[in-house]
């Protein structure tokens, strides 16, 4: 079951992963959506097995002096509250009699200090930690991890790479920026039985950029040309 605000790229998502997809439209900051969608996902497949927490939005960027108030809540709404809520209701629905994972998909922004983004990337440090506090929590019946991806070539993320790509992936250590199916692969991965023995741990996936310390650095910001895309591209934009 795919969930988004938007049922035209539902269907064309659904479409292209061919086999047994449902889909619902939800907004996953509404705690009735998100029932709503839960309970036909139960309906439609007779369980919950795996839920993956991959929502995000930024709707701000810029200095934290600068933020407004109204951007702090919708940012931290559906980045971390949303997490908890359809946890809870996979958890009841599903997951408490049943087993099974919780997989929560916080970045690489979360783990150090980045011009720009610093909510943003403030709620994907505390949801490395909420990832810590749910694999406790809801132990030993399900295992609770994390993915933390590096500078994906998606359009939410598309104001930090258009235009800047070539550089951006020579400082790499595997040489480009990632793609949607890197990060696939390792939800794919997490879920499986092979990772049995795997909660409350954050698997980073990011072409070596946390190894790249000059990757990130404060000169390096995006120029005014890059900005003006970032307002394009980033505010608003939700991915779900």
């Amino acid at each position: 079951m795919i969930t988004a605000r938007n049922e035209a790229n539902l269907k064309e998502a659904a479409a292209s992963i061919g086999g047994d997809v449902g889909w619902h439209v939800a907004n996953v900051g509404s705690e009735v959506a998100a029932e709503k969608a839960m309970k036909a996902t139960v309906e439609r497949f007779g369980s919950i097995d795996v839920l993956v927490n991959n929502a995000a939005t930024n709707p701000y960027m810029g200095p934290l002096m600068d933020i407004e108030s109204d951007q702090m809540t919708k940012t931290a709404e559906v980045n971390l509250q949303s997490v908890v809520t359809w946890s809870q209701l996979a958890w009841q629905l599903s997951l408490h009699d049943r087993g099974g994972v919780i997989i929560n998909i916080a970045s690489i922004g979360g783990m150090t200090v980045e011009p720009e983004i610093g909510y943003y990337n403030a709620t994907k440090a505390a949801l490395i930690h909420l990832t810590r506090q749910l694999a406790v929590e809801l132990s030993p019946t399900v295992r609770v991890v994390g993915i933390a991806p590096g500078l994906v070539k998606t359009d939410m993320a598309a104001a930090l790479w258009e235009g800047r790509e070539a550089a951006m992936s020579g400082r790499l250590p595997r040489g480009r920026l990632g793609e949607s199916a890197d990060i696939g692969f390792g939800a794919l991965f997490l879920a499986s039985d092979a990772a049995d023995w795997i909660t409350g741990t954050t698997l980073t996936i990011d072409g070596g950029q946390h190894l790249v310390a000059a990757f990130g650095r404060p000169d390096e910001a995006l120029s005014d040309t890059d900005n003006e895309k970032s307002d394009r591209h980033l505010v608003g934009i939700e991915k779900e």
